[in-house]
């Protein structure tokens, strides 16, 4: 609105880069502010009052300005050196909330340019002290925070209630996946599923899009593709929807993977292990489950000799001997129907988190756009 007046920020805020390293804090009952969503805390406070803290630091660096959040905070508390403070001069005419939300809607215009730098790029105190912000009455201030406040504990609220409900269809499952299993008869991996290697003829016109697997059972992800000439000696295998993917070096930290209709036409290095289920006896998602379980991923360990990382390989014929649970396929196909439920909801929650995520931002521009 034009009758409100502009301000710099360094007439209203004390402006100060805070005052301890991140990492050479010490933990104590004063909370620490970092470039991190949640706060550290420190033994002293090194300042005090109503406050926004801004990174000095582009999140992203290599040349690139960015930043992800900042933070509004009151009280007594302490800064990492990789931001600064600002701290209210006279609550009775700015409100450092207000600011805060001003500033987060407003980051990419009023913040941003005023990185410098090549390969990390900061920003100065100085620069930030002249920042100009619109400053209506306390009393506008106070009511669009009270409504954006609104908002955000709303947002906040709907993102508890997915967790909880996500929370409790793991319980669920893992329930559901101890009474399937419990005396169910065993059978080694080698006669339910064998690792089949299908060896591609390399072509050095082609093009050989690679697959890779993400630790800690979060599926598939695709490489770019490879000409032939940037294969050379390498050898690939074809991958086909329905293998039972292992990463034979990260294995033991549950890079274990069902391969998908979308990743049809990929290809795995010999580093690959692919699995080719018999559904005589068992389901791929089920082996991949057990594997994924505390006693699953035990056995992948111990059959991972060596010592961290890459020198913990995952060996064809312990993986081969291991035996793994197998009840009827009625079970298991009930089981995995269970898992395919958890999964459409887990992307249902993902559509939900990204609107609910983009509540804030949008409510902000639609505020603040008209204000400069």
């Amino acid at each position: 609105m034009k009758r409100w007046p502009k301000v710099a920020l360094g007439e209203v805020f004390h402006i100060e880069k805070g005052k301890i390293g991140i990492k050479a804090a010490t933990a104590g009952r004063y909370p620490l502010v970092t470039t991190a969503q949640a706060f550290a805390t420190h033994i002293e406070a090194h300042f005090s009052g109503d406050a926004v803290c801004i990174p000095l630091i582009s999140a992203t660096g290599h040349g690139h300005a960015s930043l992800k959040r900042l933070h509004h905070i009151r009280g007594d508390f302490a800064v990492g050196s990789i931001l600064c403070a600002c701290i209210a001069k006279d609550s009775s005419a700015v409100s450092a909330r207000f600011v805060y939300y001003y500033l987060s809607a407003t980051m990419e215009q009023k913040l941003i340019p005023l990185m410098q730098g090549t390969a990390n790029m900061s920003m100065r105190v100085d620069d930030i002290r002249e920042v100009l912000i619109p400053l209506p009455s306390l009393a506008e201030q106070d009511a669009i925070v009270a409504r954006l406040d609104v908002l955000d504990e709303k947002t906040r609220q709907v993102a508890e209630c997915l967790d909880a409900v996500e929370r409790d269809a793991e319980r669920l499952l893992i329930v559901c996946f101890r009474d399937a299993i419990a005396d169910a008869p065993s059978r080694m991996m080698a006669e339910i599923a064998p690792i089949v290697r299908r060896e591609q003829m390399i072509d050095l016109d082609g093009g050989y899009p690679e697959l890779g697997i993400r630790s800690f059972g979060n599926g598939t992800f695709h490489k770019p593709a490879l000409s032939g000439s940037d294969v050379g000696t390498k050898r690939l295998f074809r991958i086909e929807p329905g293998d039972l993917l292992f990463s034979n070096v990260f294995a033991w930290e549950g890079a274990i993977a069902v391969a998908q209709q979308e990743d049809a036409g990929r290809f795995g290095s010999h580093r690959f292990m692919s699995c080719v289920v018999n559904e005589e006896f068992a389901f791929a998602e089920f082996l991949r489950y057990y594997f994924l379980t505390d006693e699953g991923i035990n056995r992948i360990r111990d059959a991972s000799p060596g010592g961290a990382g890459r020198n913990r390989t995952l060996g064809v014929e312990k993986l081969m001997n291991i035996d793994v649970p197998t009840p009827s396929l009625v079970v298991q196909r009930h089981f995995c129907q269970l898992k395919q439920q958890q999964v459409s909801l887990k992307r249902k929650h993902t559509a939900i988190r990204e609107a609910n995520a983009a509540l804030i931002p949008a409510t902000l521009e639609r505020i603040f756009a008209h204000m400069d």
